[in-house]
């Protein structure tokens, strides 16, 4: 690997924390004024096995969080140069689409916790899917700022 393409994996990495962050507070805000459980969904690992024997305190849960998004803005970035998007409006939708996707692909994993919203929940689907399409527009809008990834 080339210095300048770990230099664009490392930006593409710090893309993925600043997004990560971002919806964590977004879905944490959301959580708190509506009470529908997105920020405890967003965390849960309970369909993990060995790690959900385990007790994890907040800031855990949210670091384990932000290194998933970390890697998928990573992925992004591979996906972005291999199909050669370039364009800014196309990769402010490419982003927001594979974001939005791997939020509803994801969205049945509540099913696996008493915790988290039931999977038939109208209201936390709808705030989940919002705030997947709002952080793949955060990575699209941070890639496309960054003409030379």
């Amino acid at each position: 690997m080339l210095i300048a393409d770990k230099r664009k994996v490392a930006k593409a990495g710090w893309y993925g924390l600043i997004a990560g962050i971002i919806l964590s507070i977004v879905f944490k805000l959301i959580e708190q004024i509506t009470q529908v459980k997105v920020y405890t969904l967003l965390l849960n690992v309970d369909y993990i096995p060995i790690i959900n024997r385990y007790y994890f305190p907040e800031i855990i849960e949210v670091s384990f969080h932000l290194v998933v998004s970390i890697l998928l803005s990573m992925v992004l970035l591979a996906v972005l140069q291999h199909e050669r998007v370039t364009t800014g409006g196309h990769i402010l939708a490419w982003c927001t689409a594979i974001c939005t996707l791997i939020g509803l692909l994801l969205f049945p994993t509540t099913a696996l916790s008493d915790r988290t919203p039931a999977v038939t929940s109208i209201p936390a689907l709808s705030y989940w899917l919002a705030g997947h399409a709002l952080y793949g527009l955060v990575l699209g809008f941070l890639f496309k700022r960054d003409r030379q990834l």
